[in-house]
């Protein structure tokens, strides 16, 4: 695979110069282009040691307009960063649509380095590569442009680059003790590169491979391939919506060949008053037990509340929130999104408020905005909604695979329950903020909303993320199954100590250190 960059390609210093300055034009204009278009570009820079990776970032850092481009180096994790699911330090570096942002590593870099240095084995590094293929492959769907860049040399060349480093005091900081010996490892982490990018070059996220050893040759091939690909993609029409199969059966007429799960909840249960204040205290009570127990052993947890517009969310969320010390918990409303998110794929203002372990963050409302509200309302077309089940099971399953407890609760009332709550706020002061006229046309959809409930439960209930139905008529009676629930599964979860799954690369305290590229 390494051939072509052993070839010995090399470019005079004055035909760089002539060239360089008609790159850095044009550079400078497509970026100008790039700003006015809904594509965010993320640039990965890999390779072997000394291939002078940092050099070409910093080239490319003189060639463009550096209010638009973002810079990321992941050698150091940070404790924020450790107690967080893997991916969560690179959502946070993903660029606003319109700009780039350069990664060196990214998320190649933990996989290889841990297979070189024998952390995983080639099993479990496939399945990470498969998870990485998937994470392209959506923020590729989302409109994102992203070139992978790999600098390789010959043993020779990388021996006495790392020999010219070591004497260079500009660059003699990034020598760590085994770095020096590298080139004694050059076979075996040149395999495990060859894997990698074997495994991970797709049509519409290929690899590019770049030959290092003349820095004039590697940096003028970087920005020509940077160009074109930008270009490319300025050039290409958007992207059609396209109209498909939802994956849902096409039902007979009649009323009893269109139940749905929502209709097999028995509304009517209740719960007597003294009943629901003894029990109700005792849950409360065990709740802020667990919570602490839960931040000592450093396991997080996420709880998604989701329901019909007056269903009661916001009243089974305030009975954990009280009972918790307000130290331990963030609550997130999820309303519209803001310009901002939505110059980013949509996951990523919920992967921003993922708490670091032992906290929790409760969602009032979720990413299943896009499965509900935006297929429903038409805010999200056909192939976005649908695409959206798969990423999101993939999402909830990196959580809990990093040792995240996640519970998801829709919270049920029917139609009669509903009028009588928005009356209710409309003719109460206090409670007036509440109703909108949204809520009142979206009673109108009722049987578009309860469909898209059914298939979103159908489709993204799994086993490591299961949604429990709350049967919320009688308010009394839906908190306490919100806090039982809550109660039973964080006290499980905690007496199990969570595993990484195959496939998913150790993480939280579980991680080496990582060294610096």
């Amino acid at each position: 695979m390494f051939e072509s960059t052993k070839v010995g390609r090399s470019v005079s210093k004055d035909d760089f110069k002539e060239q360089q300055e008609a790159l850095r034009t044009e550079l400078l204009e497509v970026q100008r282009e790039l700003k006015q278009s809904n594509i965010a570009v993320i640039v990965l820079i890999s390779g072997v040691e000394a291939a002078g990776k940092g050099e070409v970032v910093n080239r490319l850092n003189e060639w463009l307009d550096t209010r638009g481009v973002q810079t990321f180096a992941f050698w150091d994790e940070t404790d924020e960063e450790r107690a967080r699911p893997r991916y969560w330090r690179f959502w946070r570096s993903m660029p606003p649509r319109g700009e780039i942002a350069i990664l060196f590593g990214g998320w190649y870099q933990t996989p290889i380095e841990y297979r070189f240095k024998g952390h995983c084995s080639d099993a479990e590094l496939d399945g990470e590569l498969n998870r990485i293929v998937d994470f392209e492959r959506m923020l590729i769907q989302d409109g994102a442009l992203i070139l992978k860049f790999w600098f390789h040399m010959s043993e020779a060349d990388q021996k006495a680059r790392l020999k010219e480093l070591s004497r260079d005091d500009k660059s003699r900081w990034k020598m760590l003790p085994d770095k020096s010996k590298f080139s004694e490892q050059y076979a075996a982490f040149e395999q495990v590169a060859e894997r990698v990018i074997r495994q991970t070059d797709r049509g519409g996220c290929p690899w590019y491979l770049i030959e290092a050893e003349d820095r004039r040759y590697r940096d003028l091939t970087v920005g020509k391939t940077l160009l074109h690909a930008i270009r490319s993609r300025l050039a290409e029409p958007p992207i059609a919506t396209v109209k498909t199969s939802a994956g849902s059966p096409e039902l007979p007429s009649g009323a009893s060949a269109q139940i749905t799960l929502l209709d097999q909840l028995d509304l009517s249960q209740s719960l007597a008053k003294d009943e629901y204040k003894s029990e109700m205290k005792r849950l409360q009570v065990e709740i802020n037990e667990l919570a602490w127990l839960a931040h000592n052993q450093k396991r997080s947890t996420v709880l998604v509340f989701e329901g019909v517009d007056a269903g009661g969310k916001g009243g089974a969320i305030r009975r954990i929130t009280t009972a918790i010390d307000a130290r331990l918990y963030r609550s997130i409303p999820v309303a519209a999104p803001t310009d901002e998110e939505k110059s980013h794929h949509y996951l990523w203002r919920f992967w921003r408020h993922i708490p670091r372990a032992g906290y929790i963050t409760l969602y009032d409302r979720s990413w299943y905005g896009r499965v509900l509200v935006e297929r429903v309302e038409g805010f999200a077309n056909d192939a976005e909604w649908q695409r959206a089940y798969s990423e999101i099971n993939r999402f909830e399953e990196q959580l809990v695979d990093s040792g995240v407890i996640l519970l998801k609760f829709w919270i049920q009332i029917s139609q009669d329950e509903q009028l009588k709550r928005f009356k209710d706020r409309e003719s109460v002061p206090y409670k007036q903020y509440k109703i909108t006229d949204d809520d009142w046309r979206n009673r109108e959809k009722w049987p578009q909303y309860k469909d898209a409930v059914n298939e979103m439960v159908v489709r993204t209930s799994t086993k490591h993320a299961a949604w429990t139905l709350v049967e919320g008529d009688d308010k009394p009676y839906a908190r306490v199954k919100v806090l039982r629930t809550v109660c039973d599964r964080v006290r499980d979860a905690l007496k199990r100590d969570p595993e990484p799954t195959a496939g998913y690369l150790p993480c939280g305290d579980k991680r080496p250190t990582q060294e610096q590229p």
